[in-house]
């Protein structure tokens, strides 16, 4: 059997791309072979595995191969930089497990990387002679070397922003695109900035409160780790409803004739519907009508709703005749 390269990265198959980058860096800072001198052989069998499960999974076209076909199906792959292999196998190779790490932490916020073309030295040191965190290329000695004191770069606490939603947005769901402008360090130290629009899906039932967070997408200094950012969801006031928890709670006018009587009230739902509701108790002060499954979206429960809770202003004559008294007071008395 081949192997399973989303449990080796320790992610599931639905994976992003950011979650993918998170599983590889940490699991390859901790099996790095230089971080593991007294089992560095079975390290290194893991290091390389890890690397190759990363090379595969980040690239889209060898993810769907392997997803239909297994790691068999990569062997009919041809390898990078060949224009095919005409239908013959043996052509994938995975690449140098060093070089992908080297790539990989070279263009990141950690710096890692040789300090040769096209490697990252955003984190020099603050001594003389080394220039880097390699002395040179001739290996990876130096690293898990960062700075001079031996300090490692830290990473600032989330930058967090509001992300105001009607409450019809997170009844019924929504997907909001937020341009955002930030400040990065480039592979030659300088700092620049750049633009990019972030897709946040809002998932029915979420409530105020609830974090969503984008890993290393805030603002980056030299010698730091980019910020998380992190949008809150807030949630707008609204004319008709109330949010409480999973319930919603509205209000409705009826005439007293009809609290004692009986009636049929139309509510607006939050997602476009008219919605007749019967009222055949009688409507005592507090009183409150509970209509089951219409209330918001349960998040975390899949089809399942709270409850709508309805409350009733009970609309008094202001005028009656003499006759009108009497034969109110008549039955009502009894």
């Amino acid at each position: 059997m081949g192997l399973d390269y989303y449990t080796i990265l320790k992610v599931d198959k639905n994976a992003t791309e950011d979650d993918l980058k998170k599983s590889y860096r940490k699991l390859a800072m901790k099996w790095h072979p230089d971080k593991n001198p007294t089992t560095k052989t079975e390290a290194e069998a893991k290091f390389k595995q890890i690397s190759e499960a990363y090379e595969v999974l980040s690239d889209p076209q060898k993810r769907a191969v392997y997803d239909q076909y297994g790691e068999e199906g990569l062997s009919g792959m041809p390898p990078p930089g060949s224009t095919g292999n005409n239908g013959r196998g043996g052509g994938f190779n995975p690449r140098d497990a060093e070089d992908i790490f080297a790539e990989f932490f070279g263009s990141s916020p950690f710096g890692f990387g040789s300090a040769g073309p096209g490697r990252s030295t955003r984190f020099q040191s603050d001594g003389g002679g080394g220039g880097g965190m390699f002395s040179g290329n001739n290996g990876t000695e130096n690293m898990f070397r960062t700075y001079s004191d031996g300090t490692v770069p830290k990473k600032p606490p989330p930058v967090e922003s509001k992300l105001p939603c009607s409450l019809e947005e997170l009844y019924t769901g929504s997907t909001r695109k937020m341009k955002i402008s930030r400040t990065i360090v480039d592979p030659n130290g300088r700092q620049a900035q750049e633009t990019e629009v972030l897709t946040i899906v809002v998932k029915p039932g979420w409530k105020k409160g609830t974090k969503v967070k984008f890993p290393d997408k805030g603002n980056e200094q030299v010698n730091q780790l980019p910020a998380d950012l992190v949008f809150v969801i807030d949630e707008k006031p609204h004319d008709n409803f109330k949010r409480d928890g999973n319930d919603l709670i509205t209000s409705t006018k009826v005439t007293l004739a009809e609290a004692i009587g009986g009636t049929t009230v139309s509510i607006n739902t939050l997602d476009g519907r008219n919605l007749p509701v019967g009222v055949t108790d009688i409507v005592s002060p507090g009183y409150e009508l509970v209509v089951p499954g219409e209330g918001m979206p349960i998040a975390k429960e899949k089809g399942n709703r709270g409850d709508l809770k309805i409350k009733f202003d009970v609309q008094f004559p202001t005028r009656l005749t003499t006759d009108q008294k009497s034969t109110l007071k008549r039955v009502l008395v009894g």
